[in-house]
């Protein structure tokens, strides 16, 4: 359903750029020529006028169509991965979570810096070319 309302879409957005290109501005756009058409400037203005306001209202029902088919079965997520907040907690009470033993990037980050200050000088010395 969802394929079927993007090719609708994609076409009526194709239609109305023709249509808005086609629109005689200050400048005469798209639509500069003589008066030898099928139709006089007038009529011709009225027609694409009237043909650019449908072709709007059709994107904006597309546009709000497709959104509710996206947010259709969307539920509520959390980024820690645990229960959302609304749901209810367990009977028991929470249990505190215990940290990682794998030794994390923070933890090697931590070991590192602890090594750097064992092995600082106690004086300063002067900075070293490479």
């Amino acid at each position: 359903m969802q394929t079927v309302i993007i090719v609708v879409h994609l076409m009526i957005v194709s239609v109305l750029i023709g249509a808005v290109l086609l629109q005689k501005s200050e400048g005469g756009g798209l639509g500069m020529g003589g008066g030898a058409g099928f139709m006089s400037s007038r009529g011709t203005a009225n027609l694409l006028t009237r043909t650019t306001a449908v072709l709007a209202c059709l994107f904006f029902i597309t546009s709000l169509g497709l959104n509710w088919l996206a947010s259709y079965d969307r539920r509520p997520a959390t980024i820690i991965g645990g229960q959302p907040p609304g749901q209810s907690q367990p009977a028991g009470g929470a249990a505190p979570v215990a940290p990682p033993t794998s030794g994390g990037v923070l933890d090697t980050l931590k070991k590192a810096d602890e090594q750097q200050q064992n092995q600082a000088p106690s004086a300063p010395e002067a900075p070293r070319s490479q």
